[in-house]
Order: structure tokens, then sequence, then C-alpha cells
């Protein structure tokens, strides 16, 4: 810090006073407030680290990715909760705070000007320290002034709290985009899952319709001696197991249903007719290999990002508080007693007011508040490496679950043509008078076990890539502005 010294002339009769002078300024000088010594923040998780290579060439997600599932009601729903669910609206509101409130940073760093006008009517006490003949009458005055004001931003104050305010402000902008992405996954995820209950209930509804063919079948052969009370039993008490889980179903089908109603903004009951079919969802090619340019697209890791770099501005704000603050200002106006002389030339007034602030004994208040400021930026960074953390396993998860899910896939699909094929020689051999109707139905209970399989499995390779998408951004760039390149470059 560098204080300019006046010239000072030694010798004569002001040799004393030019000494004590000079050991006051050497005393004040070093009395300032200091801000120690500095200190790095804490490391911020690079890519490396958690094993993603650079992979420029990755293909980004579709930005209304929830089209490639191929259903026009989905789409509809999505469009719908996008409009104005109230998650959204105070995502928005946020957004438009936090850009408020960078107007406010950037409007101090600019020259301010204001024009005042005051009127007064007042009676002078006769015993106060104003004279005669103004004493003990009541008389008028006006004011009519000008001000200006400015702080030069010498030692990047205003600069530095500027980009602290944008920096929030664009963390509040990715925020929103997060919420939209988060909405959207969780009305495609609730839809699937309402598919996959559907698929169930039908399997469930030719279950039951088995059951009581196998039950009046019993009874035919408990009536011919072929089987005893305990087979009757037995397939007696089949049927209530068999409606206790359609009625399971229809109770998890009704709530996915409010769920998606609410997630749309609308009433619980406005969706129980709505009946997507897993047939109508279509899965394309898994996205290439995950890659550190798709995760640094993703709103919640460029969130993160933004608010380290508002934490660090913030840091520079703390520090430029122990430099000197310069405010320079003017005024200039008319001021009289009594309106009829307001506008005189008499009566005109002028001045400037130059201010220099500087600290020089805090108790330490400065320098808490910048290690404090210093801590607010390692937890921001710490933040971000979790965000990242959890961004990776998110998609790693879903990628690992989505490739694992197309191998049971095609597992199931060998055991589904095995059963379809024992069925349908059960039931040749049962018309051919080679075998019971009995037999039929026992492999027709293998071939809907395998049915419900199979609709769970589509129906998690539907939810994982929903999930996949969400996990790689959502399609979301952030074309208005680039995110400070803190660790994913």
């Amino acid at each position: 810090m560098k204080h300019p010294l006046l010239p000072i002339r030694v010798g004569g009769p002001l040799r004393l006073a030019t000494l004590a002078a000079g050991a006051c300024a050497v005393a004040l000088l070093a009395g300032c407030a200091t801000p120690g010594a500095d200190r790095a923040p804490i490391a911020s998780t690079q890519p490396a680290a958690l094993g993603l290579a650079e992979s420029p060439a990755s293909t980004p997600v579709a930005p209304q990715w929830w089209t490639a599932l191929g259903d026009k009601q989905l789409n509809a729903l999505v469009d719908q909760a996008l409009q104005g669910h109230p998650s959204l609206t105070v995502a928005r509101a946020r957004l438009d705070r936090a850009g408020a409130l960078a107007d406010i940073s950037r409007a101090s760093s600019l020259p301010q000007a204001t024009l005042s006008a005051e009127l007064t009517r007042q009676r002078y006490s006769a015993n106060g320290l104003v004279p005669a003949p103004i004493a003990g009458s009541t008389r008028d005055s006006g004011t009519l002034q000008a001000s200006f004001t400015w702080s030069p931003d010498f030692f990047g104050l205003h600069a530095a709290e500027l980009a602290s305010a944008l920096g929030q402000a664009r963390a509040a902008q990715a925020d929103a985009a997060a919420t939209t992405i988060t909405l959207a996954a969780q009305l495609g995820r609730a839809y699937v899952a309402l598919a996959r209950l559907l698929a169930q209930r039908e399997v469930a509804e030719r279950s039951l319709a088995q059951r009581t063919e196998i039950l009046a079948l019993t009874r035919e052969r408990v009536a011919a001696g072929l089987d005893t009370q305990v087979e009757l039993t037995q397939a007696d008490g089949a049927l209530p197991d068999a409606r206790t889980q359609i009625e399971a179903l229809d109770e998890q089908i009704a709530l996915a249903r409010h769920q998606l109603a609410t997630l749309t903004g609308q009433g619980p009951n406005t969706l129980d007719t709505l009946a997507p079919q897993l047939a109508s969802l279509r899965l394309d090619a898994m996205p290439p290999a995950l890659g550190a340019d798709l995760l640094g697209r993703r709103p919640d890791v460029v969130a993160a990002r933004w608010r380290v770099e508002a934490a660090a501005q913030d840091v520079t704000v703390a520090r430029t508080q122990f430099y000197p603050n310069i405010n320079l200002g003017a005024f200039v106006g008319q001021n009289a007693l009594g309106l009829s002389h307001l506008l005189d030339g008499g009566s005109r007034q002028l001045g400037i007011t130059p201010a220099l602030h500087l600290p020089l004994f805090d108790g330490g208040r400065l320098r808490a508040q910048l290690g404090g400021r210093r801590a607010e930026l390692d937890s921001a960074i710490a933040q971000y490496n979790g965000v990242l953390l959890d961004a990776v396993k998110e998609a790693s998860d879903a990628i690992s679950s989505s490739q694992s899910l197309e191998r049971q896939q095609r597992e199931q699909a060998a055991a589904m043509a095995s059963a379809e094929t024992a069925h349908a020689l059960a039931l040749q051999r049962f018309r051919a008078g080679l075998g019971s109707y009995l037999i039929v139905l026992n492999t027709e209970s293998q071939l809907l076990a395998q049915r419900r399989l199979a609709a769970d499995l589509q129906a998690r390779r539907l939810d994982t890539r929903v999930a996949l998408m969400k996990a790689l951004g959502g399609g979301w760039t952030d074309t208005e502005m680039a995110a400070p390149t803190l660790a994913l470059r």
C-alpha cells in the first residue's frame, strides 16, 4: 500500500513540529488494518480424478429429449407442466431477483446525480442562536439543489461486487434450467411407472381368469374323484390373492395418475382416464460413452461453478475493504431565507466534497470478515466438488443399469420364447387329447410370469433412459453466458 508523502522542509523553527508530524504519520501508517497472510482456497475436483476422459466429440442430448420416446400424450403433458408449474415460477422469481441485485451492483459503480427542492416555513426562537431580526419571526426558506457523487473504482471494489452479483444471477439461471429438467424427468418417470402398472394389471387380470378356470377344473376333478379337498382348497384360496393383487395395482395406478396431474399443475382426478402403453414408448440407441463435456453441461454443475466464481469475487470485495475508499461529490443550487430571493444570483451556493476513508484500527473486524469470505469460498468449492461427484455417479449408474437391463432383456426374451413354446405345445397336446387342460393352465402360469417380468424390464429400461437424459444435462446449453472453466475444461 503506497501513501503519498508531502514534501516537508526540514530546518528552522519548524524542525521539531516536522519531526513530530512525521512520527505521527509513521505511527498511523503502521497501524493501518492489513489483511494478513494470503492463502489459497481448497482444490477443486478435476475430471481426470473421477475417471472422466476428455470427449469433445460426445453427442449432446437433445433439448426436448422426451420426444424421442415417441408418445404424443407424454409430449403434451411435459409441455403443459413446463408452462406454469409452481416450482418453475419460484425458480423464475429467484432468477429475476438475482438479476435485479446485479443491476443494483452495476449502478453503484456509475456516477449518481440527484435534484432536490425543499420549502420550509419556520418560527425562529427569540432566545435561540439565530439573531435579530430573524429571531422571534416566522419566515419561509427554500433550497433548490443538484448533487453529484461518484466513487472511482481505484482498487476494483465495484468490479468485484458486480462480478459476484452476475455470478449469482447466472447461477440462478442455471438453477431455473435444472428445475425445468428435473420436472420433465419426474413427469417422464411417472408416466413410465403408470404404463408399467397398467401392463402389470393386464397380466394380473389374466392371472385371475386363469385361477378361476383352475378352480372350476379342480372342482370337476374332485367330483370325479381325481383330486382331494386339499387341491380344491388351494385353488379356492388363490382367487382372493389374485384379487388383492389387482386391488393393490389399482391403488398404485390411482396414485400415479394423481402424481402426473400434480406435476402438470392440474387437479388430482384430472387424469383418471390416462392409460399409457409400454408398447407405445420406444427406446433409441444409447448415447456414446460418458464424457466430461456432457457433464459440464449439467445446469446444477454450471450453477455450482458460478457460485464458486461469485464467492471468489466476494473474497476480492472483502480484501478491498483494507484499501482507501475515495468518494467525489459536488453540489450546486440556490438557497434563500424568503422565497422571493430564492432565484436571486446572490442565493447561489456550490461546493465540492471529496472524501477519503482509510481503516486504521478496527479490532480485527475486516480481517475476520475476509476470513469468513474465504471460508465461504472453500464451502462453495466443496459444494461444487460434491455436485460433480453426484453428477458422475448418476450418469455412471444410469449407463451401467442401461447396459445391464439390455442384457437382462435379451435373456428374458429367450425365456419368454421358451414359455410361449411350452404353452403352445401343451395346448396342442390338450386339443389332441394327449394331455389335461390343467397342464395347459400350469404352463400359462409360467408364461404370465414372463410377461410380468418383460413389462418390468421394459419399464426399467425406459425409466433408466429418462434418468440418463437428466444425468447428462437434459440437453441444456448455456448459450447466453459461458460458465467459468473452474474444473471441467
